[in-house]
């Protein structure tokens, strides 16, 4: 079989181990736009040539990204190594995250991986290493309720407690099997769970791992994503990743906590005792608040990457109950109103509007992108927000207004030029023209609300 690089005999033994374990197909899963694991499975003697670069795609037009060309050259998928899990739900399977190299030669300018490896490197040049812990929310729900209409009911009964069942023991105790599979999954993948909970809503469950580099983080994501999934199915349950799956429901974020660490040393940069503002961090962190803040509209597009992403994003729920996500691009001293808050018990920058739509690879590149620019050019954030930014009016606050729609944060995407310096040309084209066709799909439907709303009123 051809293969773009000389099999290693390394390679050749991790085979043969895999295989007496009871490994018997390996995966090599590149991720589309969506955050999707795609794969070929192959017999785990195969392994060696599968590291080596045999398998081939074609896989523009994927996940919605890009349309599709017949007549071009085929992209290579290069997994890597270091990031095999075996299954542990099926323990005949070994997984990878992988690379796509277009023609087997150079990244592919549509793989998420290879573009959070590029502004990886460029952070290393600098002398930093990215680091990052994500706080994963996601509903888990009976599959004999999802359809078109209805609600997504809970495992158990008191999940439907109100105003919400978040952090109440005996939801968690009602859904343990589930929950406790879920988490001896992760933790023999490596994740070193430390908390789980039922979250605000019915069906709603968070988990919290170890945090670490970026692209280990991101690969972690990918794997979570794909376990979540098929432990619920176990469970004879389905899991979304819909950021607001019903109009009553509480959002599904994916709070971002990112730092900066030395890259020769492994410190953390972004505290410091002798803070001009008495806060306790550094101008590492100021500069990296300041950056994301410039770029908050443009990174919207991938953070909060859906139609549904923007029903997230408001001031309350349909109850009037404060909806804990940020509606205003300002950063708060332990402030969970703002977009970005400086947690008081552990040194990084927490950015709440990504949600758990947004491709891990994509909005690490572009989060930690817009924060070293800040951090290289010295920028200041200006003082920290006290007050709660809910009830601030259009005109108030010193912050600007987050994107409302999926339409305002892509034309904030294309105008901005930070985008140009992370992205591919092709990449943001194809993105751009993806997500507006979302957005006119959407915008081409009468709903539900504008019938009850107008039908009568003229």
């Amino acid at each position: 079989m051809d293969t773009i690089h000389p099999i290693d005999d390394a390679h050749r033994q991790l085979a043969l181990s895999l295989a007496e374990q009871g490994v018997e197909y390996a995966l090599a899963g590149y991720i589309d736009v969506n955050g999707r694991s795609k794969s070929k499975a192959v017999p785990i003697a195969h392994l060696p040539e599968l590291l080596a670069g045999h398998e081939r795609y074609t896989p523009r037009g994927l996940g919605g990204l890009g349309a599709m060309n017949a007549a071009e050259d085929e992209c290579v998928a290069f997994p890597d190594a270091t990031s095999l899990v075996v299954l542990p739900w099926d323990r005949r399977v070994a997984w990878m995250s992988a690379d796509l190299y277009f023609g087997g030669r150079e990244p592919f300018a549509l793989c998420p991986r290879s573009i959070l490896k590029r502004q990886l490197a460029e952070a290393a040049n600098a002398g930093f290493d990215c680091v990052i812990g994500v706080e994963c929310e996601v509903y888990m729900v009976r599959a004999d309720a999802v359809g078109p209409v209805g609600y997504l009911h809970p495992l158990t009964p008191s999940g439907s407690l109100k105003p919400t069942p978040a952090y109440d023991i005996e939801v968690s105790l009602d859904s343990l099997s589930l929950l406790d599979e879920m988490v001896r999954t992760l933790d023999q993948a490596g994740f070193e769970v430390f908390s789980f909970d039922a979250e605000g809503g019915d069906g709603q469950y968070e988990f919290d791992f170890h945090h670490r580099s970026a692209l280990d983080m991101a690969d972690k994501l990918t794997f979570f994503r794909l376990a979540a999934k098929q432990i619920a199915k176990r469970h004879g349950l389905v899991t979304t990743f819909m950021p607001k799956p019903y109009t009553e429901a509480w959002g599904s974020g994916a709070h971002y906590n990112m730092s900066l660490s030395d890259l020769e040393t492994g410190a953390n940069l972004f505290r410091d005792p002798d803070d001009a503002r008495g806060r306790g961090w550094s101008k590492t962190a100021y500069g990296f608040v300041a950056g994301i803040l410039k770029h908050a509209a443009a990174l919207s597009a991938i953070c909060a990457p859906t139609v549904n992403s923007y029903k997230r994003l408001t001031e309350r729920l349909t109850d009037g109950t404060n909806s804990w996500a940020p509606v205003w691009a300002t950063y708060g001293d332990n402030n969970r109103s703002c977009l970005l808050r400086l947690p008081r018990n552990r040194p990084c920058v927490e950015n709440r509007g990504v949600d758990s739509a947004a491709n891990p690879y994509l909005a690490s590149a572009f989060l930690f992108a817009a924060g070293l620019e800040g951090v290289l050019a010295q920028l200041d954030p200006g003082d920290p927000v006290d007050d709660l930014t809910y009830d601030w009016s259009p005109r108030g606050g010193s912050g600007a207004r987050l994107p409302r729609t999926l339409l305002e944060a892509v034309d904030a995407f294309e105008a901005d030029p930070l985008v140009t310096a992370v992205f591919p040309r092709q990449f943001i084209d194809e993105y751009v023209a993806m997500k507006r066709a979302e957005w006119d799909e959407f915008h081409g439907h009468v709903t539900e609300w504008e019938r009850t709303k107008y039908f009568d009123m003229f």
